[in-house]
């Protein structure tokens, strides 16, 4: 017989009863540890995690009212409540069992013991044990993964005063359980303001489940939102959770709804209507309880007119609707999202401190910026990757290389190389002409010339 991992700990004050539990326990568990006094199982708690307890509810002659087991009960439960508690008692006792086990005991034994209904009791303590720490590791990751994404998707970035509004919204609809629809162009954050809304939400510490509707098929829809049953289908080995109810409790974010076909509408709908879910393969319903968050860069209220959008649904899922700025409605925010993806992958390449020069900066403020913030932190990301100095350049933006010229005023600091700029671009101003263009620079023709001599121009 294989001995389970367990670590239990026996104690009572009468040491023929620890030396026989001993004795017996050992037969099944790895590890049995025994104290004949209550006082010792803080310090052996501090040493050591056990998964059950064995506690006698007397530990005084005559004592019979249990009073100083319901005590060390609650102390044990303060010190480890992964532990499981098995009270030991007299026949006349029962009762004041009965109340420790509301108090927070699994299960209680009474003495004379039968052996094989005491191991059956300490096995089942044992399993329960180890399905608490299972919850408790699960959630463990939970809370890591849910920080490691909240990482990933940290909080918007911006000053400008279309932003402020985007956030005074935000922070106003969070505390609701209002449905949010989240408009804007691909790009600009909609995930972001999703995450920000369930991370001010009284569902914070709930999970955040993100959907991306355009990546599921049409004949996966149902199974992947709702879930299906066993057998439900060819591939369908094993009963399977949908989305929604993954996401009970919690939060739900369907992104690029407006992808979404007519059929793939109503059965959306019939969900969000009865706030229940039927898996794929069974008639039966499951409740959920889900904060809706939907986003998608095309206008449903167009789509509503030509009858490729479902107007009923529209008003199901847009009780408040954000909109977000494209990011040439907002370059005043460009420095500081530069400066951000900066840090992140100076960091991540391991390269040191990098800068955006004004006239850099001003450059990119001009562009239209079709991806929007998304190209901006993929631009900034190949420019850190490929920089060589300290600034970055024009020339680090592989749309911004145009201006060449332009660059090198600024971007190479060698007197002789930026004399070399003014006159011929002197001489280009002025159409050749030597004697306006020496005037500008503020030469004599005769150092015009050896100038245009000495450089080749």
């Amino acid at each position: 017989m294989v001995k389970k991992t367990g670590k239990i700990l026996v104690v009572d004050d009468d040491q023929y009863v620890t030396l026989s539990l001993r004795m017996l326990l050992e037969q099944y568990f790895k590890k049995v540890e025994v104290l004949n006094s209550p006082k010792l199982i803080p310090e052996a708690f501090a040493q050591q995690v056990f998964d059950v307890v064995l506690l006698d509810m007397n530990f005084s002659p005559g004592e019979t009212s249990g009073k100083m087991g319901i005590r060390w009960l609650e102390k044990i439960i303060e010190l480890d409540p992964n532990t499981s508690l098995v009270l030991m008692t007299a026949y006349g006792a029962v009762d004041i069992a009965v109340q420790a086990i509301k108090d927070g005991a699994v299960d209680f034994v009474v003495k004379p013991f039968q052996n094989e209904k005491l191991v059956s009791t300490v096995t089942a303590g044992w399993q329960l044990s180890q399905s608490k720490k299972a919850v408790k590791h699960l959630r463990s990751q939970k809370d890591i993964l849910s920080s490691a994404m909240d990482h990933q998707y940290a909080n918007m970035i911006g000053r400008s005063a279309v932003m402020q509004e985007v956030f005074q919204t935000v922070e106003k609809v969070a505390q609701t359980d209002a449905n949010v629809l989240i408009l804007g162009e691909n790009g600009t954050g909609k995930e972001l303001i999703a995450r920000a809304v369930h991370r001010s939400s009284a569902r914070a510490n709930e999970v955040f489940i993100s959907v991306d509707l355009g990546a599921v098929s049409e004949a996966l829809f149902e199974s992947e939102l709702f879930g299906h049953k066993k057998g439900a289908f060819t591939d369908a080995k094993e009963d399977r959770v949908g989305r929604f109810e993954a996401a009970s409790g919690g939060t739900l974010f369907l992104d690029e709804i407006g992808n979404l076909s007519l059929p793939l509408q109503a059965k959306l709908l019939a969900v969000l209507q009865n706030r229940q879910v039927i898996r794929v393969g069974s008639n039966q319903p499951i409740a959920i309880d889900i904060r809706l968050v939907c986003a998608t860069n095309m206008n449903l209220t167009k789509m509503v007119k030509e009858g490729t959008f479902r107007q009923d649904l529209l008003y199901r899922i847009n009780t408040i609707a954000v909109q977000l700025p494209a990011l040439r409605e907002r370059d005043e925010d460009i420095p500081l999202l530069a400066e951000h993806f900066l840090k992140i992958y100076c960091k991540k390449y391991q390269k040191p401190a990098l800068r955006v020069p004004e006239y850099v900066v001003k450059k990119l403020q001009k562009y239209q910026w079709p991806g929007n913030v998304r190209e901006l932190q993929h631009a900034l990301e190949r420019a850190v990757i490929l920089s060589d100095g300290a600034n970055l350049k024009s020339s680090d933006f592989q749309f911004l290389t145009d201006d060449v010229e332009e660059d090198r005023k600024v971007e190479n600091y060698n007197l002789e190389d930026l004399e070399k700029w003014a006159i011929k671009n002197a001489l280009v101003k002025h159409k050749g002409n030597v004697s306006h263009a020496a005037k500008e620079l503020g030469l004599t023709r005769g150092s015009m010339y050896r100038r245009i001599e000495k450089y080749g121009l």
